[in-house]
């Protein structure tokens, strides 16, 4: 339990830390993080795996790289619905999923690691 509090918190620095990174991210409050985190590990777990079994034609052809698209619609649609949370720019989009997946998997690990 103690793991999965301290990964909800890594993923609530990662949107932090991708707001500060890259331009067109705006994240209003630490608050806003800790919800966006928490719908974001949602997203992943119900969604995502939908939206990569319909699109996995289009997933082979590319060898994989449309995954950063899924993750990039994932982050704008974030965006769409949680008040104080901004992204402008699908681009922004996939660039701040890139940044958010990148420090949640190295949080992930150090955590694995101390547990």
């Amino acid at each position: 339990m103690g793991s999965l509090i301290a990964k909800w918190f890594i993923a609530a620095l990662a949107f932090l830390a991708a707001a500060y990174i890259v331009p067109g991210i705006d994240v209003a409050s630490a608050y806003t993080a800790l919800i966006l985190a928490l719908l974001w590990g949602v997203l992943n777990t119900l969604v995502r795996p939908i939206l990569i079994v319909l699109t996995l034609p289009v997933t082979v052809v590319t060898l994989g790289l449309f995954t950063l698209v899924i993750n990039g619609f994932l982050f704008w649609l974030l965006g769409t619905f949680v008040k104080g949370f901004a992204v402008e720019g699908f681009f922004a989009a996939i660039i701040g999923a890139a940044v958010v997946t990148l420090i949640q998997w190295l949080g992930a690990q150090l955590v694995d690691r101390i547990s």
